[in-house]
């Protein structure tokens, strides 16, 4: 039968994310809207967003972090052309996002010291397969596989080269040994729920030896550069961005972390996703018609939790109508104002990716689930 009980907020998708609980346009009111990014009010809270961000995370001793344009693919971008071509590289994927920084290696920077280590959806790639005398290239959680780095004790710290990750889905829901990671990059998007457009890089001592110590072959657009005169601009790091940012966005990501800050900082925003998670995994072992995508437990990503549909007839049907009967699975529950934008990514296996994100909350995912139960008999 058709379940009684909606999700208060049926906001699950991967990106734009769903905002914290509680949120309303409102709390935008105090946004510097108006004034100059330069000014010293606006500047002070563009401050804000890295000085907490570097306090809720626990970033070591002498690792910058700054805001820069163009979200966590601009992020990305800024480190791979900055930094790399010094020495070889690995390049690490197992879903899309990994999969499309390997293209931009080889065939926009055409590296050709340039290995892959690439795995299937559902899978990692043998980490110890990894040359760490090359820089290291990876993504710590597949958004569009749902498979995450369990931890990162397969990097060692004498390592010679640099580990660049993307870590946009990770960052404020893992326990990151950030110790392992000479540049981190992330978007205001994804885990707190923030508006878009911006992205944020962290740079490890190590890092900015590079940055100093090297210029790559080939022109840097001046949204990448991240020196001048052989030295790291230091305004980057401390709210002097490099291109004008939205006063609205920075307000907005300023409340998502204040809120962090509320509610116990990051081990409250852990615990909140891994209870999403369990709810899912609680229910999935009671299912025989759908499964995890990750295949080992252990990789299961507590953010993005992609599913797949195993029931034997599904299975039996042709590639193209198990993604159209997906794709109405999820439409019927979009017409029922019960869950919005849940679908698998579109390079991804057929199937359904519910965000479990910080900003989600259990009791939401708790209701969503009956209502699979109830579209997966409506599709067959």
């Amino acid at each position: 039968m058709k379940p009684s009980i909606k999700p208060s907020r049926p906001y699950f998708s991967s990106g734009p994310c769903s905002k914290r609980p509680g949120w309303s346009i409102n709390a935008l009111d105090g946004a510097l809207v108006g004034r100059s990014h330069r000014a010293k009010c606006a500047k002070a809270r563009i401050e804000e967003v890295i000085d907490k961000s570097k306090s809720i995370l626990g970033l070591p001793e002498g690792y910058v972090c700054g805001i820069v344009p163009a979200s966590d693919t601009g992020a990305v971008e800024m480190a791979m052309w900055s930094l790399l071509g010094a020495r070889g590289v690995d390049m690490l994927a197992w879903e899309s996002f990994g999969s499309g920084w390997v293209t931009d290696v080889i065939k926009q920077l055409k590296l050709e010291d340039a290995r892959k280590l690439e795995a299937d959806y559902g899978e990692l790639p043998d980490f110890n397969e990894v040359d760490f005398n090359n820089d290291v290239v990876f993504t710590y959680n597949g958004t569009t596989s749902g498979v995450k780095v369990p931890n990162l004790k397969w990097i060692p710290d004498d390592r010679a080269g640099l580990t660049i990750c993307d870590a946009t889905s990770a960052v404020f829901a893992m326990d990151i040994d950030y110790s392992k990671l000479d540049v981190v990059t992330w978007s205001w998007q994804k885990v707190m729920g923030g508006e878009a457009a911006h992205g944020m890089i962290v740079l490890s001592p190590r890092a900015i030896e590079r940055l100093e110590n090297y210029t790559p072959d080939w022109p840097l657009p001046k949204i990448f550069r991240l020196t001048k005169g052989g030295k790291l601009i230091s305004g980057i790091f401390s709210g002097a961005t490099i291109n004008t940012v939205s006063m609205l966005c920075v307000e907005d990501a300023v409340d998502g972390l204040r809120w962090a800050e509320e509610i116990g900082g990051l081990p409250a925003l852990i615990k909140r996703s891994e209870a999403n998670l369990k709810a899912v995994a609680d229910w999935v072992d009671a299912r025989d018609w759908i499964e995890f995508l990750a295949k080992d437990t252990a990789t299961r990503s507590n953010t993005s939790i992609c599913l797949k549909i195993t029931a034997d007839w599904y299975q039996a049907l042709p590639e193209d109508e198990q993604a159209a009967k997906a794709k109405q699975l999820v439409s019927l529950l979009d017409e029922e104002d019960v869950g919005y934008d849940f679908g698998s990514y579109r390079d991804a296996p057929t199937g359904i990716r519910i965000w479990g994100g910080a900003t989600v909350d259990t009791a939401d995912i708790k209701a969503l689930l009956p209502w699979l139960d109830w579209a997966f008999e409506e599709i067959r």
